[in-house]
């Protein structure tokens, strides 16, 4: 099943951009059943990327078109307050539903966790395709 309305991934662009790869390759291979519209592919930012205002507006415009937010929690993400703490504040600030794929394998809340969205209404899953998969189609 395809997700016609965009899922916006949160992610440690320098440790985590791994599992952020892995995502599209499932997503853009026909062997395998995953498929979701990325919110990040609306559109491209420019060379102006380097201005933090311009990022946040931009990174804004794509959460604001996006029906769900997926986190992926990796072991420093928690520690990360530019973009990645503050794109999970907006999340929640527009009550969108979070899902957090934990890439250590985790289940459940853990010490990774970013205290932001720590108990809160969040669905955690293993960094799993299948387990992932089922998040978005029911979350």
């Amino acid at each position: 099943m395809a997700y016609s309305d965009p899922t916006y991934v949160i992610f440690d662009g320098d440790e985590d951009a791994w599992a952020y790869r892995f995502m599209k390759g499932w997503n853009a291979s026909e062997n395998v059943s995953f498929e979701f519209a990325n919110a990040h592919d609306l559109d491209n930012m420019t060379g102006r990327a380097q201005d933090e205002d311009y990022v946040k507006r931009n990174l804004r415009n794509r959460m604001n078109g996006s029906s769900q937010v997926l986190v992926l929690i990796g072991e420093k993400t928690k520690n990360l307050f530019r973009f990645v703490r503050w794109e999970m504040e907006l999340a929640l600030d527009l009550g969108l539903p979070i899902i957090a794929a934990n890439l250590n394998g985790s289940r459940q809340q853990d010490v990774s966790c970013p205290p932001i969205i720590r108990d809160k209404c969040v669905v955690h899953v293993p960094f799993k395709m299948k387990a992932i998969k089922h998040a978005l189609a029911n979350w």
